[in-house]
């Protein structure tokens, strides 16, 4: 099945899915972006570890001091 025809058929779930289903849907889905969003990131921090891009404890220290200030 391709994209498009699993976005229509989750359309019409959506249309006469009850709230339990909905609620449900809502969850996972939102999970599901969540969590690409986190794996996103962590996928960036390996590479700017491997880059080199680091900071060390006493600067990370620093800058959130200055955040403070």
């Amino acid at each position: 099945m391709g994209v498009l025809e699993i976005r229509e058929e989750l359309h019409k779930y959506i249309e006469i899915g009850d709230k339990q289903f909905l609620n449900t849907l809502y969850k996972t889905a939102k999970s599901y972006i969540e969590q690409k969003k986190l794996d996103r990131m962590v996928a960036e921090g390996e590479e700017d570890i491997k880059a080199g891009q680091v900071h060390s404890q006493s600067e990370v220290k620093k800058m959130i001091d200055n955040w403070t200030k």
